[in-house]
């Protein structure tokens, strides 16, 4: 590697010199090595994230499936391996709840149109029995139940009482689970009939009771009528305002990317207005290359963020196939995570370094605080 010449290096002394000093004056000094576990505990020596000097991806992947729809799965360890190497230090468990066929030869279901798609316990054993003997100490890691059948309402206690009863107490988490996939409609999926939404009272109670948190899958539309769904999401939160409820993907789709920006922003104001235990979730690279990259309407999504950034959580929606290989994650990590750079200091430690989701699953850690001078406060 070339030595950098006197002068920049120099300049790069000064001004970490600089951000040290008046970081001091706020109790805390940048973080010069890379962050670990005991960064985020309570009482730990404070330190703060340089956002000059440190990367904008984020420490927390709330969206990581660790196992496909089909074929085999990239081995666990691999996969937190990718986590460690990435800087991150916080993960969801998903599984693919609605999974292909055995007999099947695709691991993709767009690659398998017609194949029927059916919810099924598979993927959720087997994250959780691999967290149980694998037992990673680097990462975080909260497991979650994605078995869920939404249009079976019926069907979703007993699944969670085979869980707590060959893992009593692991699963923290519900989701993702599909109220409305249009890219699953070749396979056999139906958005769930609004009537049936009032029948999840019995699971949403005892999420409730438990602090669990339940991320939905439901599209917002689709481009020739862009809130033609919006009624089910609303007749979920309307009829379950107590729940933590996280709306994956801000309602987006690959068959929603003609979006009106001011609509978006507006539809999705008005909910989290309404309803205060809605989150919202920032994961796929989708979001990132079809909307938010978009510079006419970028800053109204930044501002957006900004001002209601204690409702967001981050993502990469990462689905371990095998085939893949740490540069698709890292790459997929990037990509989500590059809205971060434009948000202000408080989003991003609300959001990229994680308080948000701590706050959420009520998890004893604290994301530390931004460096002055460190953030670039928004576009």
């Amino acid at each position: 590697m070339t030595a950098a010449p006197n002068g920049l290096a120099g300049a790069m002394k000064t001004n970490l010199l600089v951000a040290a000093a008046v970081a001091s004056l706020f109790g805390c000094v940048p973080q010069s090595v890379p962050l670990t576990l005991a960064t985020f505990l309570p009482g730990e020596p404070a330190v703060c994230y340089d956002r000059a000097t440190q990367p904008h991806t984020a420490v927390v992947d709330t969206h990581l499936h660790f196992r496909p729809f089909g074929g085999a799965a990239l081995p666990f360890l691999e996969v937190v391996d990718y986590l460690e190497r990435s800087g991150v230090l916080f993960a969801n468990v998903y599984g693919i709840g609605q999974m292909l066929p055995v007999s099947s030869p695709c691991t993709y279901y767009l690659d398998c149109i017609g194949t029927p798609v059916r919810p099924t316990l598979k993927n959720d054993f087997v994250n959780a029995a691999n967290v149980v003997a694998l037992r990673p100490d680097n990462v975080r890691l909260v497991l979650s139940m994605t078995f869920p059948d939404l249009a079976k309402p019926d069907t979703v206690l007993a699944g969670m009482g085979i869980l707590d009863a060959e893992f009593p107490g692991l699963f923290r988490w519900m989701g993702e689970v599909n109220l409305v996939k249009q890219a699953l409609f070749g396979n056999g999926h139906t958005p769930v009939p609004m009537e049936q939404i009032a029948e999840w009272a019995p699971f949403m109670a005892v999420l409730r009771e438990r602090d669990i948190p339940i991320a939905i899958h439901s599209d917002l539309g689709h481009d020739a009528q862009m809130t033609e769904y919006l009624p089910r999401i609303e007749e979920v939160l309307r009829l379950y305002p107590d729940n933590k409820i996280v709306w994956m993907h801000l309602g987006l789709s690959r068959e929603l990317v003609v979006v009106d920006p001011e609509l978006h922003v507006e539809t999705l104001k008005t909910l989290l207005d309404r309803y205060p235990k809605l989150m919202l979730d920032l994961s796929w690279r989708v979001i990132e290359d079809e909307v938010l990259s978009d510079p006419a309407s970028r800053p109204l999504y930044v501002a957006f963020i900004n001002a209601y950034s204690e409702r967001f959580l981050p993502g990469t929606d990462f689905v371990a196939s095998a085939g893949k290989n740490f540069d698709v994650y890292r790459e997929e990590l990037e990509v989500t995570g590059r809205i971060h750079r434009h948000l202000n200091d408080e989003a991003f430690r609300n959001i990229a370094l994680g308080q948000n989701y701590f706050r959420l699953l009520n998890l004893d850690y604290e994301a530390p605080p931004v460096c002055p001078q460190g953030g670039r406060g928004g576009d």
